[in-house]
């Protein structure tokens, strides 16, 4: 039986042995050690009973060993091949199903390289097949899949065709909604309506459906599977819909227990959601029913429970198809309006290898990136085919938080980056300022300015800490004045953000001097100026250097860090004791 969560890693040589114990290690929960002498035998084993495969043999020994319990690409585990050297982790099977990303996570743990073949992922553009895939999009055929993808990847013309706008990744620049029909080389489709097969199109062409419906139903005691599934069938079908876009199926509380509900969801494979008769009593609907209110509760059961579902967490839902009615049963189907989506993405402090994995995964799938324009040079590389930039410079902050905010409500998948943490001195919190319930908003940690800067001097932020930006563009100078005070009367470690630029001079002194009323002069201080960056310059100095003019080459790229009363300099590094317990007793035992 097929272990879908674990992860087959076959090894036979000492060497490989060794390596998936590293993986063992890194992955405990989802590793499963195949160490067999027949690689083979074992190999096949594990591509029977695990949901993805790394195997630390010769891609020719795994694929020869492989070939003949291949199946369907869409169903197949992805398998990784890693060299006895450990050099390489190539995806070998399954690249745009777990495959490429199994791929990268291996070359992680490992110290590899990733070796990706498939066109799209060289190319940087989004893969057909599972395109959407994160939204719960379905393909309706699965033929056209590789002469529409040849048609984007070589530039030529694709038209777009969609009923609504979902927050996909971008598509090649050739692909558009503005492309002439008798222009198209090929057609990219996005509906919830039923439609022809592919190969009655005039050219090829990729039908997704978005799980954008959901069916209300209704049922007397004992109604039958084969009644209530039938009658949800010809409403779906005479309305044009597809059963491929259902999300689930949605009753009331009553009937969680009602057979023939259960199994005519189970045999198309939905979900039943059971809502609370008084939830649905609260649902407009145009077909109430006086005798369903007296007998459940609510008014009406199908199309009260298909809206209120199709409306979770506040999304707009509309009828598709009114209330119908069988014997024993009622149906009805609601649609869904998706929302756009907005990524608050924090690039970390400037190394790449110190941005997030999250963080590059939204850029990857972002159709519409806004941020500054430096910030934008450092990931334009990182960017699929497609994304649309809007970059803006220093000063329009607020211009950048409500552009994004504004494409995430037009429906698309939006990432508002900056350095460092999102949330912390950074586009977070204007872009939430504007943002309303309409749109979906994802938030990224990222490694800020201040952890980078504290890990380059030691461990200065070992005890409590205040951040502090020095900036009086926006606030007042009363009120910095007034948290630099409690900052130095708490005797916190402070941290300050903005601490000098040529305009303004005279705060960062005046910051140390308060501070240095509460501390005495020998307290360290540290700086870092553009911390994990190429030209990174740390000093760890005291405050009364600071106080008599060592703050000279500090400027907006510099974090700097004052300590509290107990931090100290041990071996050239900034300390501030965390002030454990097993220290004093240390110190009482005879």
């Amino acid at each position: 039986m097929s272990e879908s969560g674990a992860i087959g890693v076959i090894a036979v040589t000492e060497r490989g042995r060794s390596a998936a114990d590293r993986l063992q290690s890194a992955w405990p929960d989802r590793v499963r050690t195949f160490t067999g002498e027949r690689a083979g035998e074992e190999l096949r084993s594990a591509f029977a009973e695990c949901g993805a495969v790394v195997a630390f043999l010769a891609v020719g020994a795994a694929v020869r060993a492989l070939a003949p319990v291949l199946g369907d690409k869409h169903a197949d585990p992805p398998v990784v091949c890693v060299d006895e050297a450990l050099q390489h982790a190539v995806a070998v099977l399954g690249g745009h199903h777990g495959g490429n990303a199994l791929a990268a996570e291996v070359a992680g743990v490992l110290g590899a390289a990733p070796v990706i073949t498939t066109a799209s992922d060289a190319a940087s553009a989004a893969p057909l097949d599972s395109y959407g895939a994160d939204l719960g999009f379905t393909v309706a055929d699965t033929a056209p899949l590789a002469p529409v993808g040849a048609a984007l990847l070589s530039g030529r013309p694709v038209r777009l065709e969609y009923d609504q706008v979902w927050p996909l990744p971008p598509l090649a620049p050739g692909a558009s909604a503005q492309t002439p029909p008798e222009s198209a080389a090929a057609l990219l489709r996005v509906t919830d309506c039923a439609v022809q097969r592919s190969g009655d199109q005039q050219v090829p062409t990729v039908t997704y459906h978005p799980p954008s419906l959901v069916v209300g139903v209704g049922s007397a005691r004992g109604a039958a599977a084969e009644e209530i599934g039938g009658l949800i069938d010809t409403a779906l079908a005479e309305a044009g819909l597809a059963p491929q876009s259902v999300r689930t199926l949605a009753t009331v509380d009553v009937k969680a227990d009602e057979e023939g509900i259960l199994r005519a969801a189970e045999e198309r494979g939905w979900q039943v959601r059971v809502l609370p008769a008084a939830e649905l009593a609260e649902v407009e609907v145009p077909n109430p029913s006086d005798v369903v209110r007296a007998e459940i509760g609510t008014p009406s059961v199908a199309e009260a429970a298909a809206l209120r579902a199709a409306g979770q967490d506040g999304r707009r839902a509309e009828l598709a198809v009114a209330k119908r009615k069988s014997a024993n049963a009622t149906a009805a189907v609601a649609r869904l309006h998706p929302r756009g989506r907005l990524a608050l993405v924090g690039l970390g402090p400037g190394a790449r290898d110190l941005t997030a994995p999250r963080a590059l995964a939204e850029l990857h799938r972002a159709s519409v990136v806004v941020g500054l324009d430096q910030y934008l040079d450092q990931v334009r590389d990182l960017l699929r085919r497609g994304t649309r930039v809007v970059a803006s410079g220093l000063g329009q902050e607020e211009e950048r938080a409500r552009t994004a905010v504004a494409e995430a409500q037009q429906g698309a998948a939006v990432a508002l980056i900056g350095s460092g943490d999102a949330g912390v001195y950074a586009m977070a919190s204007p872009a939430l300022d504007f943002a309303g319930d309409d749109i979906d908003v994802v938030g990224v940690p990222g490694i800020t300015a201040a952890v980078a800067a504290a890990h380059r001097l030691g461990a200065p932020l070992g005890h409590d800490h205040a951040y502090i930006s020095l900036s009086n563009l926006h606030t007042p100078w009363e009120a910095i004045e007034r948290r630099l005070h409690a900052a130095a009367e708490g005797d916190f470690t402070v941290c300050f953000y903005n601490p000098r630029s040529r305009r303004r001079a005279w705060q960062l002194p005046e910051a140390l001097r308060i501070l240095g009323e509460h501390r005495p002069p020998d307290t360290p201080v540290g700086y870092v100026r553009n911390a994990a960056r190429d030209d990174e310059r740390a000093v760890v100095t005291t405050l009364e250097a600071m106080l008599n003019g060592g703050a000279e080459d500090v400027d907006m790229y510099t974090v700097v860090l004052v300590g509290s009363s107990a931090s100290r300099t041990v071996a050239g590094r900034f300390v501030t004791p965390r002030g454990y317990t097993w220290n004093s007793a240390a110190e009482t035992v005879p």
